[in-house]
């Protein structure tokens, strides 16, 4: 694998969570081509055809002014030969060509396709084995536009672009090599038009480049815009936010706009001076040509082949300078889904939890912080006993989720130990913890799906007593029986066809088909009405039974019936024990209660 040499680009709201987060690209160039070649070796098969297919049409080309060249002077008189035989050989030479542009065409695609979706399905299963922090800080819209627009230009690449440089790679050398054959003095004198295509390729290729690899960076800013504004879409209404995004999105979308004409501008003028550039070779051959035929050095045929050889030459140049501009863009597409997928994955390794009936949960002097310096969790100390049910409440930013991904080993701590059953969980592996356990968050994730495939979601091999018991204990009966095709209802982007509430039910009970020894509500009830809140609460409570469950909650009517409740402040436990208890003790617990339940008796 390359060594790559990355370069950080700060882009604004690059903060946790933020919209946008600092994007890394590569400037090895070497380096992605060779990555990218390992992706042609893995289809030795069409590559090889389409080198084979290539070759002969290329053979051909160069071939068919040879015939021309003698037919010529066979009709001048000058050469002897059957003019009939050379007319048919010509056009057994075209047909053949042309034969093999479709081949090319047709394998190329075919080549194209199976790259692509390789290459798609290594970065896909990439992005399922990131860790959660590696998320937390990049758009979603950017890694989605590196899934599709960045492969997509490699993909035009391969199909279009790429075979007809390693044809026009070929046609270059034939033609270099017949044309030596024919005169040498005429074909140097041609060759002094390379020179000044190489140059202009050298100035004009950097200026690509430049803008092609930027064009693809705001692009995939622009795609996190739209994807933030259109998940946000009622805030942004709520708001009368609508005309503060149309700017932001318009001043993305016009840098978007200058990088893709600058690219264009210098992509599309390689043309046009390629043209000027064979025009000037067209002068020297006709020049110098019809002094070299009145001297006797060459024939008229000759002069006509050059002709020919020359427009053949400085074609695949022109065709290449064109497409230098497309290739630049998709190696600038390739440093962006190698980026990712040079990305640490999330490990793995570890021991298996072993099997238990319950689970008891310690955290003992954890020490933890999202950002060196900046510890969110100090000394932290906590014990979980076994099918006990533990509430953490406090003030925004106290550190209670921070507890949970610590747990779920979303984020590994900085100190400290976690154990479940007395096995430090920095041991087990990720796969075997997660298995133990079960979350319901506050916001609701349900697929795109039947109701009963996002039931079987943590648990595919649980039976259909099973999943009618997690459905009845978690009140779902009802809202099935109602739907119409019951539990084979499709859900429509993500549950859009139900209501809030349903939609949190439905996630209760998938967790309770999952049958995890740990159960975690994290905000579960946040978002709904009192009434669909007492619904939630009867089925969390039927769910944790005989399990070890974690609340974490801002509504404290939630947890009053917990084993214990835990007070959490910058990071720390400031207070813990039953609702009665605190309330009696009046400390923080009682001051966040007075604050809700002002009036209310105790």
């Amino acid at each position: 694998m390359a060594n790559l040499k990355m370069i950080e680009r700060s882009i604004p709201g690059a903060n946790r969570g933020a919209r946008f987060a600092t994007v890394q690209y590569a400037e090895d160039i070497k380096g992605t081509l060779y990555r990218i070649i390992v992706y042609f070796m893995k289809e030795k098969g069409l590559v090889i055809s389409m080198l084979g297919v290539v070759m002969v049409g290329t053979l051909c080309g160069v071939w068919a002014p040879s015939l021309q060249s003698h037919a010529i002077d066979v009709i001048a008189g000058s050469r002897n030969g059957h003019l009939m035989k050379l007319i048919s050989l010509m056009l057994a030479a075209y047909l053949i060509y042309s034969v093999s542009q479709l081949l090319q065409g047709m394998i190329s695609a075919r080549l194209s396709q199976r790259i692509v979706k390789r290459l798609r399905k290594e970065l896909f299963d990439k992005i399922m084995d990131l860790p959660i922090q590696y998320l937390d800080v990049h758009s979603s819209g950017d890694i989605m536009s590196r899934m599709t627009n960045d492969i997509e230009n490699i993909s035009t690449t391969v199909s279009t672009s790429l075979p007809s440089m390693v044809s026009g790679i070929m046609t270059i050398i034939g033609t270099v090599v017949i044309m030596f054959w024919y005169c040498p003095k005429l074909a140097f004198l041609s060759w002094a038009t390379v020179i000044l295509t190489i140059l202009a390729m050298k100035i004009l290729s950097k200026q690509v480049r430049k803008y092609s690899r930027k064009r693809q960076q705001i692009l995939g800013e622009l795609n996190g815009t739209v994807e933030e504004i259109i998940t946000g879409y009622r805030t942004v209404v709520a708001y009368n936010h609508q005309g503060i995004s149309i700017k932001e999105f318009c001043d993305t979308a016009d840098s978007l706009t200058k990088a893709g004409i600058r690219t264009d501008i210098f992509s599309g003028i390689m043309g046009p001076i390629m043209n000027c550039i064979s025009n000037i070779g067209f002068v020297i051959i006709a020049v110098f040509g019809g002094y070299f035929a009145t001297k006797g050095i060459i024939s008229v045929g000759v002069i006509s082949a050059f002709i020919v050889y020359a427009k053949q030459f400085s074609r695949p140049v022109n065709e290449i300078a064109q497409i230098y501009g497309q290739l630049q863009t998709a190696i600038a597409g390739a440093e962006r889904v190698f980026a990712v997928m040079d990305e640490e994955k999330e490990d793995q390794s570890g021991d298996t939890l072993p099997e238990v009936q319950t689970a008891q949960v310690e955290f003992q002097h954890v020490k933890f912080s999202y950002q060196a310096g900046n510890p969110v969790l100090q000394d932290f100390s906590m014990t979980i006993p076994a099918e006990k049910k533990i509430a953490v409440v406090g003030l925004t930013g106290s550190g209670k989720t921070t507890v949970v991904n610590l747990l779920m080993r979303f984020y590994d701590i900085d100190s400290g130990t976690i154990r479940i059953n007395g096995k430090d969980i920095a041991k087990i592996s990720r796969e075997s913890l997660r298995k133990e356990i079960a979350i319901v968050l506050q916001d609701t994730v349900l697929f795109s799906d039947t109701i009963r495939n996002n039931l079987l979601y943590g648990n595919a091999q649980a039976t259909e007593e099973q999943l009618k018991h997690a459905v009845a204990m978690s009140r779902c009966e009802e809202l099935i029986r109602m739907m119409p095709d019951g539990y084979d209802t499709f859900l429509t982007n993500g549950g859009a066809n139900i209501s809030q509430g349903q939609r949190q039910l439905l996630t209760i009970a998938r967790a309770f088909v999952a049958d995890p020894k740990i159960l975690i509500f994290d905000e579960a009830t946040s978002n709904v009405d009192t009434r669909t809140e007492k619904a939630i609460q009867d089925a969390m409570h039927q769910v944790m039974k005989n399990r070890t469950g974690i609340i974490i909650a801002h509504r404290l009517s939630t947890i009053r019936d917990a084993d214990m409740i835990v007070v959490m402040d910058h990071g720390n436990i400031v207070e813990n024990g039953t609702h009665q208890e605190l309330i009696q003790r009046r400390g923080k617990y009682y001051e966040l209660y007075q604050t809700q339940y002002a009036g209310f008796a105790t």
